[in-house]
């Protein structure tokens, strides 16, 4: 057997492997008389069939099979040995007048070949990272919606401003029949909050569809409709008030933080107040962290160019589906997809340039601090070493879960990484201008 490679440029290449009859001769006559032991053919004793025979039923089925697995072994070998970083998959090139009765054969293959770049990190523009602050607004928020959590129901007959109210919607035509519990600070804008405003128990109130609440998910809830409809819904419905309930807010003493915190540990409105900042500061270093890793990402592609095999990777597209691509389809794949597979190129150079690996300990301990984080959320603050390392171990015999988690660890990992070695533009915003300047 001989492979040899023509290089066409720096990104596409042709790898021929000559096959010989002394290659694989061996093999087929000794799976043929395998078969010829074991074939039953009528007229003939069991292991007599005529080895004439045995190759002419089975010989060239056999041939073709030997020689594609000693190609694909033999082409896989040539990539590892030469250290090729391939994208896609070889690809076989097709050969006029092929004919498996020849006693030697040879096959050429197309290659797609990963360009080589330098990732360079200092950038001249550089990524915004956003330090959310909890705002003495949002604090206020969440401590009104604290007191409401746990404040009491108080059944009314009359509505007013703050009121939650329940009762169904109705629409013959638009098959419309839905029972609702919604607050009337829910409502978008002041002519829909006045007609609830003085309404009573038993009351129908008439309502338009369209622009009835300040989100249109509530409407989507509320209705019970589609998604798509909820967007699109432009008509009358009534709503007929079965209960009107006001939350009394719930008093901010130690018998609220104790509940809350745990006793003690909360004394005041000025440590609770502290102890929501804190808390929310930990959640926006979370959103935070994906939109830097969003932006830098974003960035890279933009700042660092190289080519890549355009005509053979959409040709290679062509193929991997279920089922084969028209050269358009192929296109707007490949177009779709270049920006994913320009930062899977940038991510592989950053990994391996500066060695960030995954080892079993560091995903063992990665995955002992997410089960912690689960188990805080239902109250079990403190679980001992053996429960998270049974846990642990049943998640870890799960490839799935391995190969979800390596990922996730090995992002922190490169987002870390990026941290130390990139200079951003640091921008301290409350939570609603965190959301403006991402949705621009």
């Amino acid at each position: 057997m001989n492979i040899t490679r023509e290089n066409i440029d720096d990104l596409n290449a042709v790898v021929k492997v000559d096959i010989a009859k002394e290659d694989y001769e061996g093999k087929v006559d000794k799976i043929l008389k395998d078969y010829r032991k074991n074939a039953n053919i009528p007229g003939f004793r069991k292991g007599h069939v005529p080895m004439g025979m045995v190759k002419k039923q089975y010989g060239q089925a056999v041939l073709v099979d030997e020689v594609n697995k000693m190609l694909q072994d033999a082409l896989n070998k040539y990539l590892t040995e030469e250290k090729l970083d391939v994208l896609g998959n070889p690809l076989p090139k097709e050969q006029e007048n092929f004919n498996w009765d020849n006693d030697t054969y040879s096959f050429e293959f197309e290659l797609g070949l990963a360009p080589e770049f330098d990732v360079n990190l200092d950038l001249k523009d550089p990524v915004t990272k956003y330090n959310i602050v909890a705002d003495e607004k949002m604090v206020n928020n969440q401590i009104e919606n604290i007191q409401k959590q746990y404040g009491k129901i108080k059944t009314k007959e009359v509505a007013e401003e703050g009121d939650t109210v329940a009762g169904t919607f109705k629409n013959e035509e638009e098959n419309i029949e839905k029972e609702a519990t919604f607050e009337l600070s829910k409502l978008k804008g002041k002519r829909n909050l006045n007609k609830f405003v003085g309404a009573k128990v038993g009351d129908t109130v008439s309502l338009k569809t369209k622009d009835l609440f300040e989100d249109v998910h509530d409407l989507q809830h509320n209705l019970g409709i589609e998604h798509d409809r909820a967007h699109e819904l432009d008509t009358d419905v009534e709503f007929i008030i079965s209960e009107i309930n006001e939350r009394e807010l719930a008093d901010l003493d130690q018998e609220l933080f104790d509940k809350l915190f745990g006793e003690g540990k909360v004394k005041s409105v000025t440590e609770l107040k502290d102890k929501i900042k804190e808390d929310a500061a930990k959640q926006f270093v979370q959103q935070s962290d994906q939109q830097l890793m969003n932006d830098i990402t974003e960035k890279l592609i933009e700042n660092i160019q190289f080519e890549l095999p355009k005509e053979f990777l959409q040709k290679w597209i062509q193929t991997v589906g279920e089922k084969p691509l028209t050269d358009e389809e192929a296109v707007e794949e490949y177009n779709n997809s270049e920006k994913g597979l320009r930062y899977q190129l940038i991510e592989g150079k950053v990994v391996n340039d500066n060695e960030l690996t995954v080892d079993f300990n560091d995903l063992k301990e990665f995955t002992g601090e997410r089960i912690k984080e689960q188990m805080a959320q239902f109250g079990q603050t403190n679980p001992s070493q053996k429960e998270l390392d049974d846990i642990s171990a049943r998640i870890l015999s799960n490839q799935d879960e391995v190969k979800r988690l390596s990922e996730q660890l090995m992002n922190e990992k490169l987002l870390k990484f990026y941290k130390e070695n990139m200079k951003f533009n640091e921008k301290e915003v409350t939570y609603e201008e965190f959301v403006k300047a991402i949705s621009k």
